[in-house]
C-alpha cells in the first residue's frame, strides 16, 4: 500500500506557503535538535514518521487532527 502521508503533510506545508525546508527548520526549533530536511523526507517517505511528530507538525502549520467517528457519525478534535 503506497502511503499517503508524504502527499497529505506536503500539501499541508504548501497550503502555509511553507517549504519542507522551513518546516524542518521549525521542528528543530521546537525539538530542540538538528532536524533536517533529509531526515523529515525520509520519515515521510518510508511512513516512519511518529505520531508526536506528527502532531507537530500540525501545530506549527495551525492545524488540529481530528477523527470521525464511523458509528456515532460525529468529529471528534483531540
Amino acid at each position: 500500500m503506497k502511503n499517503p502521508i508524504i502527499n497529505e503533510i506536503k500539501n499541508l506545508v504548501a497550503d502555509r506557503d511553507m517549504t519542507l525546508t522551513e518546516l524542518a527548520k521549525r521542528m528543530s526549533e521546537r525539538l530542540e535538535r538538528n532536524y533536517s530536511l533529509a531526515s523529515l523526507s525520509q520519515k515521510l517517505r518510508n511512513g516512519t514518521i511518529p505520531y508526536r511528530e506528527v502532531l507537530l507538525i500540525a501545530e506549527i502549520l495551525n492545524y488540529k487532527i481530528a477523527y470521525y467517528d464511523l458509528v456515532e457519525k460525529k468529529l471528534k478534535i483531540s
